[in-house]
């Protein structure tokens, strides 16, 4: 059967792909905009990731044969003139898709006893968002946590930003914040929270740790807090250590995703060089 042709781009349909980008309407129709090749492409790709529609241009279709291709076969795939696809998304580059949400529980997040786990609490801002995701997911995390202050992981920005590694990775969402380092200390996590006046230097938990500071060997969930005031005060309370990234150079700090990549990488070769 061929696939739906889209030609009339204030069709009732394209409204309501258009319409995802608003909260309140993914609220309502528990439903979220995926924009772009490379965020479709691995949509598609994911088996777990409900889709409702991949929509394409006859040209974006040629272009794209792994997202047509794979998008017909599992019948979601549907076709519309550039003008529908750029009445459903100006930045999509006449790819885009409607899925399910994606986020888990906590209690899922953390069943596969996860090594290493990013932890976003009251990040409100979406590029960040989705660019610490992006970032736990190449440092090889096995989840991410998103306490329930935190921006809407399926904003559209917040999509955009992971370039697909919102589908790679269990994203535990709306988790409270209250009890939030409770659940990854119950999961044999050694919880450690970034901060700029951390206790622990980063450079000596990775060049010379002591018997009495943590590994960085050991399973690890890094926390990291809000862009203007950091970590609520009862979470710094509640972790293993609070860490302190070094500053060499006259930089009066890293902003959030860079101190959360450097985090990230420095456990993760930690458990490299472990094995």
């Amino acid at each position: 059967m061929a696939p739906d042709f889209l030609a009339n781009p204030r069709a009732e349909r394209v409204r309501q792909v258009r319409a995802l980008a608003n909260p309140a309407v993914r609220r309502r129709t528990g439903r979220f905009l995926v924009e772009g090749p490379q965020p479709v492409r691995e949509a598609v790709a994911a088996g777990s990731v409900n889709l409702h529609a991949v929509y394409l241009t006859e040209a974006s279709a040629v272009r794209h044969p792994d997202i047509a291709g794979p998008a017909d076969q599992r019948g979601v795939l549907r076709l519309g003139t550039e003008a529908v696809l750029a009445a459903m998304s100006p930045d999509a580059q006449d790819v885009v898709a409607v899925a399910d949400p994606v986020g888990v529980p906590a209690s899922q997040a953390l069943a596969a006893n996860p090594r290493l786990v990013a932890v976003l609490v009251n990040v409100r801002d979406p590029g960040n968002v989705g660019t610490v995701i992006r970032t736990a997911d190449a440092a090889g995390a096995g989840a991410v946590m998103l306490s329930d202050t935190c921006a809407d992981p399926h904003n559209p920005k917040v999509v955009r930003s992971t370039a697909g590694s919102l589908f790679h990775l269990p994203i535990a969402t709306n988790v409270p914040t209250p009890t939030l380092v409770a659940t990854l200390c119950d999961a044999g996590l050694s919880v450690l929270a970034a901060t700029a006046d951390g206790d622990l230097d980063l450079d000596d938990l990775c060049d010379a740790p002591t018997t009495s500071a943590p590994t960085l060997t050991a399973p690890t969930a890094w926390l990291f807090g809000n862009e203007a005031r950091g970590l609520p005060d009862d979470v710094l309370v509640a972790a293993d250590a609070t860490v302190r990234i070094p500053i060499h150079g006259r930089a009066e700090s890293l902003n959030l995703a860079a101190a959360a990549a450097v985090c990230l990488y420095a456990s993760a070769r930690a458990h490299h060089l472990a094995r």
